[in-house]
């Protein structure tokens, strides 16, 4: 069955395993998610489920009267972070359960869906790995991307082309990580290797979708 669960990026460390070799881990804190919402094919047309989210020491931000309603209707308090995921029809959630890292105890391999670091406006040597023209004085081509299109005809600069612009903040999976260690008295999950975003980031955890190992 699909699992997911929202978390937070803590950031990396190391721990040793069972055979005494130094790990690079990412922290995540993870969950606990209620579920504030149930969707099923007969009334909604496919099937799905709505989890909350809300990080420790953060408090939840100025609700309006519906998303404090719609979080009432699952007897939980209002949440600072929803988000829908797909599931199958023969799930066994319902409305007002809670999802937490304990669901990932027995679970080897997870996809991390997260943010890069945003990098704001960027040339094509950050951008896109140009080479860039010499170095020397007086050539006047140092960083530029050259020639972007054609003259007369197309008349146009082809689509795709790689131009200076905006850099990172875009959604990025990373599978197949393997589970280190799960905390679950303090909402923790520790994954082998990085995962895109800073500190603090907002990620969705899942089990690993293109792995026959992930359970």
């Amino acid at each position: 069955m699909n699992i997911e669960i929202l978390g937070k990026k803590l950031g990396m460390s190391q721990v040793y395993d069972d055979e005494n070799n130094l790990v690079p881990v990412t922290i995540i804190e993870a969950g606990p998610c209620p579920v504030l919402q149930v969707k099923t094919e007969d009334k909604d047309g496919y099937s799905a489920i709505q989890i909350g989210f809300n990080p420790q020491g953060k408090s939840p931000n100025k609700s309006n009267r519906c998303s404090k309603g719609h979080a009432k209707k699952a007897g939980v308090d209002s949440q600072q972070v929803a988000q829908e995921i797909r599931c199958d029809a023969e799930h066994e959630f319902e409305k007002g359960n809670v999802i937490t890292v304990e669901n990932f105890k027995d679970i080897k391999l997870v996809d991390v869906i997260s943010k890069t670091k945003g990098k704001g406006f960027q040339g094509v040597v950050k951008r896109w790995n140009f080479a860039g023209g010499p170095a020397s004085h007086g050539s006047m081509f140092h960083r530029r991307g050259g020639s972007y299109g054609l003259c007369q005809w197309p008349g146009r600069v082809f689509k795709n082309k790689k131009m200076p612009g905006h850099m990172g903040d875009v959604s990025r999976t990373t599978q197949n990580l393997k589970v280190v260690k799960v905390l679950p008295e303090k909402n923790l999950v520790l994954v082998k290797g990085s995962v895109p975003g800073h500190k603090g980031s907002l990620i969705t955890l899942r089990v690993a979708k293109k792995s026959k190992s992930s359970s």
